[in-house]
């Protein structure tokens, strides 16, 4: 699962996946799925993001619902990698209808309280992005280095203005 919702972040915080990361690459060749251009994932980033930031402000998930009734998960069992697991979504599916509804799926078990997963936003000022929380004690408080250190060096100088 944490694979999929790192996905559904990138594809949130990128607005798209004009330039698929190599996760997303490596999904996308395990499950024989054309990676999309640009503008061919349609409104699904930004419905992504939008159900990410229901999720992790604790509010009602009507997102993740739109996301369900426009990308209904197609369940079964696959063993593409030699293991019988779950699948939400057919292989070569076309890259919006596989992103959208394995997303869904997983985002709705996030949804329903699944305990493995913990979202956060960026407590940087001015950064907009999502994180997946892998930390220990579920305490991380930034996407990335950069907006910590930004965030560290901005409170340092502020305490040595003072005095």
């Amino acid at each position: 699962m944490g694979n999929v919702i790192r996905l559904a972040v990138e594809l949130a915080n990128a607005d798209g996946l004009s330039e698929p990361s190599d996760l997303a690459r490596q999904m996308f060749d395990e499950h024989e799925v054309d990676a999309p251009g640009d503008g061919e994932l349609g409104a699904l980033p930004r419905l992504v993001g939008d159900a990410l930031g229901q999720l992790v402000d604790r509010e009602p998930p009507t997102a993740v619902h739109r996301m369900l009734d426009t990308y209904p998960p197609e369940m079964h069992l696959a063993d593409h990698d030699g293991t019988l697991h779950l699948h939400f979504a057919r292989n070569g599916a076309p890259a919006e209808q596989w992103l959208g509804r394995l997303i869904a799926a997983k985002l709705a078990l996030v949804a329903a309280g699944d305990p493995s997963v913990t979202l956060g936003r960026c407590a940087a000022e001015g950064c907009p992005n999502y994180f997946v929380d892998q930390s220990r004690n579920r305490t991380r408080r930034f996407c990335g280095n950069t907006c910590a250190s930004r965030t560290t060096v901005a409170a340092y100088r502020e305490r040595a203005a003072r005095g």
